[in-house]
């Protein structure tokens, strides 16, 4: 279960926020100073996908904007001349994403949509090898697909793409699976017959398709056939992963002649299993796909070959049935077969992986003491160095000896920066959202540490409100961070944004308690099977901690509230620390331990969690479940969820309600019917954070009444 979040409306009568026509959604720089709200973070430009062209003149990348007329967001790419010095980025095309550079640096390929269906475009560079908006070429299509390109990766020679579909694995073509999408669709009968899991997977039911991986040729006009080769040919199983599997997942090997790429084989384990496997097969799919790993019966992924052809890294967890194990960086010899990990000392989990051009070098974000920077890993004998500073890389890119990273903090939302391949001299090269962030004010961000359980060390933070006054007191948002093996690092987020509760005139204060990433993984495996235990002492004596750091925190005007695990966590003290809280808010939390195993869709997380299924050991899943507290509850409680968050469905979110309802306990229900375990329309996340804002704010008044006791 990933760290996650969502909402929806009060009860009319006491809703603040009734209908988004009311919403003043202009921008922070037309409305003069004022404080960072909920309408400056759903209006920002969200940059992202940074990629350096071969010779490291130019940066493509990805600018979302919000259409909050249309309650979405616009999805754009812009280039930007790295070489002037003083460049502005351009806009290149509208509509459009993942874009990604020729070899040969003379075109820029993305996807954009064709009469409905993603299919994937061309620019291609003038005679001077010049993007200005007058010297490019016309967008050329070139997939003629019946169905949308999920993905893509392009050869080492140009004269190649892969290729990600969702087909029907029993169709031969493309047009076959498209067939019986319009034959589903015009058949009056609307039932479903399912033979096994997933029925229903995060927010989506099973359509009976599959992702899978095809490979095509560009002929003499650089078009693509409206048919490619399929090469997970025999594979059930999804090429990339769903929901949130991408291009990091498949590659070419240097030479072009064969692919890499991982997969969970299905069958009718997938639901209680992580085993992904690393696979090799010809380009021309003259064989069968091969397994590279299947001794290992854990997690195997994002396989990335070294520029010689002689050594395929990739990243391994050693426990079966365990999502937050520890990557480890793992080395395979392809001609021998022997493996050997690569990163034994280092005890952090890296995300997926680039190589530099000599093969010396791998390079991989990871969670690092509630930071998020980028390392370089030696691939001879495993030695790290830390490439980035503080804050959190979102997303970067190598060539020509020049580093290009999408980099944010807590206090700035992702833009471009422009280093040297040892992170040296970085410069901020792009300025988006600065004439916004001049004008909205944000608070000041303070990490601490404190013993925790056991005396170990735990690491939070605080972020005082934007008008802070030395001597003044203010009242206090207590966030209690999703995963549960996630963090609240020094990042933005456009979701739970503890800036936006700053601006509201809230200080807050959060935890990183034990199960977080990012301090070694046995820090992070210490909440497995204690859900309820060393997780609430750190919270217990972090709120202790900070109230004795702090002057400025009023713990008698303080709420707590969290998201997916931290709503767990906000029904369990709701019955087992109930003390210090005027108000509680729960989004897509557990309420009942022993239902969720039967309602959800990743098995394999509750079973690991809890030590295996409920019928063989009920007493795991009982002994930190809520719902066994409810007679204790007594705080103000806003209960938020989602219509479609099949991870944690929104049952849980019911029962919760009817238990406080029942009891009299002062609480309202807002449910989002079009979301899933986050808040993604922009509307919506205005209504969201106008809810909670209201209600932070009427039981945290200095006159507000006190909660009923038991």
């Amino acid at each position: 279960m990933k760290p996650l979040l969502v909402a929806l409306l009060l009860a009319l009568a006491a809703s603040t926020a009734l209908a988004g026509d009311v919403v003043d959604t202009r921008f922070a720089k037309t409305q003069g100073p004022h404080p960072f709200n909920i309408r400056d973070l759903v209006m920002m430009d969200r940059v992202s996908d940074p990629q350096l062209s071969p010779d490291g003149r130019y940066a493509a990348f990805g600018v979302r904007s919000t259409d909050y007329a249309a309650n979405k967001g616009a999805n754009t790419v812009y280039v930007l001349d790295l070489a002037s010095g003083t460049g502005k980025p351009v806009k290149l095309v509208d509509k459009a994403g993942s874009a990604r550079w020729s070899p040969d640096g003379r075109s820029l390929y993305y996807i954009a949509p064709t009469d409905g269906v993603a299919q994937l475009w061309r620019i291609d560079l003038g005679s001077k090898n010049d993007l200005d908006a007058t010297a490019h070429q016309s967008p050329v299509q070139v997939s003629h697909s019946p169905l949308d390109i999920g993905g893509y990766r392009l050869s080492p020679d140009g004269k190649r793409v892969l290729l990600s579909y969702e087909v029907f694995t029993d169709c031969t073509t493309l047009a076959c699976t498209k067939k019986h999408i319009d034959a589903r669709d015009n058949d009056k009968a609307s039932g479903t017959l399912y033979t096994k899991l997933f029925v229903r997977h995060w927010d989506t039911w099973s359509n009976g398709r599959r992702n899978q991986l095809f490979v095509a040729s560009f002929d003499g006009d650089g078009q693509l056939p409206a048919e490619p080769t399929l090469l997970s040919r025999g594979i059930d199983g999804d090429i990339p992963s769903k929901p949130f599997g991408d291009e990091s997942e498949f590659a070419f090997a240097p030479d072009g002649q064969s692919v890499y790429f991982d997969v969970r084989v299905a069958g009718t384990s997938e639901p209680w299993s992580t085993n992904f496997d690393v696979y090799r097969v010809p380009v021309d799919a003259s064989s069968a796909p091969k397994n590279l790993t299947a001794d290992n019966k854990a997690w195997d992924a994002y396989p990335v070959p070294s520029p010689n052809g002689k050594t395929l890294y990739y990243l391994a967890m050693k426990t079966p049935g365990f999502e937050a194990d520890r990557f480890a960086i793992m080395a395979l010899d392809l001609a021998t077969g022997t493996k050997h990990e690569v990163d034994p000392r280092w005890d952090r989990s890296p995300g997926s992986m680039t190589i530099s051009a000599d093969g010396k070098t791998l390079y991989a974000t990871a969670d690092d003491e509630g930071q998020h920077p980028l390392f370089a890993i030696s691939t001879t004998n495993g030695e790290v160095m830390r490439l980035s500073g503080d804050g959190a890389v979102e997303g970067y890119s190598l060539a020509s000896d020049k580093l290009l990273m999408a980099r944010d903090d807590l206090k700035h939302p992702a833009d471009l920066y422009l280093a040297s391949a040892t992170g040296a001299h970085p410069k901020q090269v792009a300025q988006f959202n600065a004439d916004d962030l001049k004008n909205a004010k944000v608070g000041d961000v303070e990490f601490f540490k404190f013993p925790g359980w056991n005396n170990e060390t735990v690491q939070g933070y605080v972020v005082k409100p934007v008008d802070y006054q030395p001597g003044k007191t203010y009242p206090v948002a207590f966030i209690i961070h999703g995963g549960p093996q996630g963090a609240m690092n020094n990042e933005w987020s456009y979701r739970w944004n503890p800036q936006t509760y700053a601006g509201q005139g809230f200080a807050v204060v959060t935890i990183n308690f034990h199960g977080s990433t990012g301090y070694g993984q046995a820090f992070t495996d210490a909440i497995s099977g204690d859900w309820g235990g060393k997780p609430l002492d750190d919270l217990k004596l972090g709120w202790k901690a900070a109230l004795s750091k702090y002057s400025f925190l009023d713990g008698n005007r303080a709420c707590a509230l969290g998201a997916s695990y931290g709503g767990y966590m906000t029904y369990w003290i709701a019955g087992v620390w109930n003390q210090p809280w005027k108000c509680l808010v729960d989004h897509d939390g557990v309420f009942d331990a022993r239902a969720m195993y039967y309602d959800t869709d990743e098995l394999w997380f509750e079973e690991k969690e809890n030590g295996g299924t409920p019928w063989a050991n009920p007493e795991n899943y009982e002994k930190f479940n809520p719902v066994n507290h409810v007679k204790d509850w007594r705080v103000p409680m806003l209960v938020i969820h989602s219509g479609d968050d099949f991870r944690i469905p929104i049952t849980q979110g019911l029962g919760a309600f009817t238990a406080l309802q029942r009891q009299g306990i002062p609480s309202e229900l807002l449910t989002f019917p079009d979301e899933n375990h986050w808040v993604l329309k922009p509307h919506n996340s205005v209504q969201w954070h106008d809810t909670v804002n209201a209600w932070l704010k009427q039981w945290t008044a200095k006159d507000a009444p006190q909660a009923p006791s038991n």
